[in-house]
């Protein structure tokens, strides 16, 4: 492990700057597919360029500012005392490979992540459970350390609060030095994106970079084959909607007026439910004036793909 700077009077931005020169921790769980909130395209576009929009909300803000009473709460519960790191560390042998981490505990080499989060999210942590991307952001913070373990310490809003000790697996950490490799190397350091995954991760960046649509056409060249894939999907997640419609039709006609249902292996509701909506259709009818002052426009794209006809092609 490698001291790369103290971040004891290091600014935000300057903080940033740091971090784009390498993968940290918040960085693998994105890379390796496994943050809901990240994706691997959004790390590559942030390291390339650091334009993307940086985010942060009311939830990451409490988030920071708790993170010293989550620290305290760590060490009333297990007694162990913990330390601040104040500096971003890197991988003896992998320098791309960065660690900022949250604490270390004292007279161990064992780190402590802090984390909040709100009540909606309480079962991710039910039974000693772990986010996976958070795992893995411990893993990555054992292998540029050399420490045995680490501690995750959480605080769910309003709730309780619980920390999980993960052991050091050196499997995972051996494909982790793989996937951050590969993708510093073949990416980042050659200006090429990652293939997208279809997270919503990945929607929300290309919406982000490719809000308007400018009139004109391009030709794409080599996406037949695609397209061609895709309408065979769109049909057969038709047919796969169509089958699962039956069989939701063929159990409600078996329970008739009955709200449960069992069987060896499922337990079936269909129970009364009210839902209050406004009724838009009457407001317009009735106070058009009232609807059009309330009309909020939101600018998007849609995307539509149809097949060209032999026809079309011919008049082309």
């Amino acid at each position: 492990m490698k001291k790369v700077v103290s971040t004891n009077n290091l600014s935000h931005d300057e903080w940033l700057e740091y971090r784009r020169r390498g993968i940290g921790g918040s960085d693998a769980g994105a890379i390796c597919g496994l943050n809901p909130y990240s994706s691997a395209i959004s790390v590559f576009l942030d390291k390339i360029n650091g334009d993307t929009q940086e985010i942060d909300n009311e939830a990451m803000r409490q988030g920071r500012d708790l993170e010293e009473y989550v620290s305290r709460r760590f060490t009333e519960a297990t007694g162990l005392k913990v330390r601040r790191a104040n500096a971003i560390f890197s991988h003896d042998n992998y320098p791309f490979i960065l660690a900022n981490v949250d604490r270390m505990i004292s007279g161990e080499n064992i780190g402590l992540e802090c984390k909040t989060t709100n009540i909606l999210n309480a079962d991710k942590w039910k039974d000693g459970e772990v986010p996976s991307h958070y795992q893995i952001q411990a893993h990555h913070y054992m292998m540029v350390t050399a420490a045995k373990a680490w501690y995750i310490a959480v605080l769910i809003m309003g709730k309780e609060f619980k920390f999980v000790k993960i052991e050091r697996d050196e499997e995972i950490i051996k494909n982790l030095i793989f996937i951050e490799s590969d993708f510093w190397n073949k990416h980042v350091l050659k200006g090429i994106m990652p293939d997208p995954d279809g997270s919503r991760a990945v929607d929300e960046i290309i919406n982000q970079y490719f809000k308007t649509a400018r009139q004109g056409g391009i030709s794409l060249q080599g996406y037949d084959d695609r397209l061609q894939r895709r309408s065979e999907l769109t049909e057969l997640i038709e047919k796969l909607k169509k089958e699962k419609k039956i069989i939701d039709q063929e159990v409600k006609l078996a329970m008739g007026d009955t709200e449960c249902a069992f069987c060896e292996n499922y337990e079936v509701s269909w129970k009364n439910v009210i839902t209050s909506r406004v009724d838009t259709d009457r407001i317009k009818l009735e106070n058009p004036e009232l609807y059009t002052k309330y009309l909020k426009e939101i600018p998007s794209r849609r995307f539509v793909v149809k097949a060209i006809c032999q026809e079309q092609k011919e008049i082309a």
